[in-house]
């Protein structure tokens, strides 16, 4: 027997809960609803300088508002949790110590002004900056040694040689060359862990089967599909969501309509036109049908439909199909 579908939203609690996060939670939540599956909210908090308890509340909020439910989350529990990734870092430590146990990361003891000066030379040579490799061939009994004796270190994953594939359910088949891969630092000398160690680690205990997200994570996948490999558990299946763009296909503004959802809430638009309106960035029910409830969506909507080009956030159309909603609400509603 197969085991249940269960997808997440991981936003991190740095801000105002944007159109680019509600879009992809709503796919996420739809793709879990459509298929029987299980929703997680999880809050990826370890930026530590950043997070805030008001932009954890406002994302929560801004969720409820569109009425997208968790079946585990931060406040409502489960048996994967903890939910907040900064209450699990215990976790974190123990498979950085067995990655670097079984050979598949490594101390690196490079200052920052050494790799200031590595970078330097390479742009100076035309050369793509990255991590020379200087520590990884260290003897671990040696990294052991000066590490007890207080040197400050980083932990590097050991790239291996070769490529790196994998089948995205909108991208169809992708790969890496591994050589194009930076030995990319999962544990900074400060002891805190970096987005791609930590992401991957809580997606494989939280047993994650899909993960549906925004085309910029694309260049991260290969990183975490390795690191999935060397802890010895599968991957999930990926699904790169494409890009919210405004006018002239450039990254979304306020001027074409990129502002915080909880802007376009608190101006009144109604919830049900900024759903629908979501729905249909990178997705379409039939080519013809723009007035649609999600329910409906819940029904047709399939991963293999989504485009694989940017979306174009039309905020004329959205402000047409707002006016489509509130001509059919009463006086008092309106009021």
């Amino acid at each position: 027997m197969s085991s249940p579908l269960r997808v997440r939203i991981a936003p991190s609690p740095t801000g105002a809960i944007h159109l680019g996060l509600a879009r992809t939670a709503l796919f996420n939540w739809a793709y879990a609803r459509g298929r029987k599956g299980q929703f997680v909210l999880r809050l990826e908090d370890t930026d530590r300088a950043r997070s805030t308890r008001e932009s954890e509340t406002a994302i929560i909020e801004g969720l409820r508002w569109l009425g997208l439910d968790w079946d585990e989350g931060p406040e409502l529990g489960g048996d994967y949790g903890p939910y907040r990734q900064s209450e699990r870092i215990d976790r974190h430590r123990e498979l950085m110590g067995s990655l670097m146990d079984t050979g598949h990361a490594y101390a690196c003891f490079c200052t920052s002004e050494r790799l200031s000066e590595v970078r330097e030379r390479q742009q100076a040579a035309n050369e793509t900056p990255r991590y020379d490799r200087c520590c990884r061939e260290i003897p671990i009994e040696e990294a052991q040694v000066r590490a007890a004796s207080g040197e400050a270190f980083a932990v590097r994953f050991k790239v291996p040689t070769g490529q790196t594939g994998f089948q995205d359910l909108v991208r169809k088949e992708v790969v890496f060359e591994n050589g194009e891969i930076d030995d990319w630092v999962m544990v900074r000398q400060s002891g805190d862990p970096t987005y791609n160690f930590v992401v991957a680690c809580d997606d494989a205990d939280m047993e994650i089967t899909h993960v549906l997200r925004g085309e910029e994570h694309l260049v991260n996948t290969p990183k975490q599909v390795l690191l999935y490999a060397a802890l010895g558990v599968s991957a999930p299946v990926f699904a790169h969501l494409p890009l919210l763009l405004g006018k002239g296909r450039k990254k979304l503004s306020k001027r074409d309509g990129g502002v915080s959802l909880s802007d376009y809430r608190d101006q009144g638009y109604p919830r049900e036109a900024i759903l629908n309106f979501l729905c249909m960035q990178g997705w379409a029910l039939d080519g013809e049908t723009d007035v649609f409830d999600l329910a409906t969506f819940v029904e047709h909507f399939d991963l293999e439909d989504v485009s694989r080009g940017g979306a174009i956030f039309d905020f004329d159309k959205f402000l047409w199909l707002a006016g489509e909603y509130l001509h059919k609400e009463t006086d008092e509603v309106l009021a």
